[in-house]
């Protein structure tokens, strides 16, 4: 169900630090945030592409009935691709700095191959 979270997903999600971090994901930094609400039964996602244009969002819950994602205001379908690419990402060094930039308007995640920034 497009609404579910598969266990590979969740573990990508789960692998975040609480806060901000920045992410390189198919070659491009991200900074992504991951807030728990909830005792941990809620978590918001939320990521934007560093010096470019991409931002999605999504709520999170882990019911009895399974983990559901609520994206906010972009497809399921980006927030499983990004979740995808998380999975394959790494955390910036430490000497790596920058905020993120705030797009004009939500696009999709970055595709799978790496453009020249």
């Amino acid at each position: 169900m497009i609404d579910d979270l598969d266990a590979g997903e969740l573990a990508a999600l789960d692998s975040l630090p609480l806060g901000w971090s920045r992410r390189q994901i198919a070659g491009e930094p991200w900074g992504v945030i991951r807030a728990d609400h909830a005792g941990g039964r809620a978590t918001t996602l939320t990521a934007e592409r560093l010096g470019g244009r991409g931002h999605l969002s999504a709520n999170i819950w882990r019911t009895e009935a399974g983990v559901l994602l609520k994206p906010c205001e972009i497809p399921a379908e980006q927030v499983h691709e990004f979740l995808g690419l998380l999975a394959g990402s790494r955390a910036a060094p430490a000497h790596e700095t920058g905020s993120p930039v705030s797009p004009s308007h939500p696009v999709s995640p970055p595709e799978r191959t790496s453009r020249p920034l």
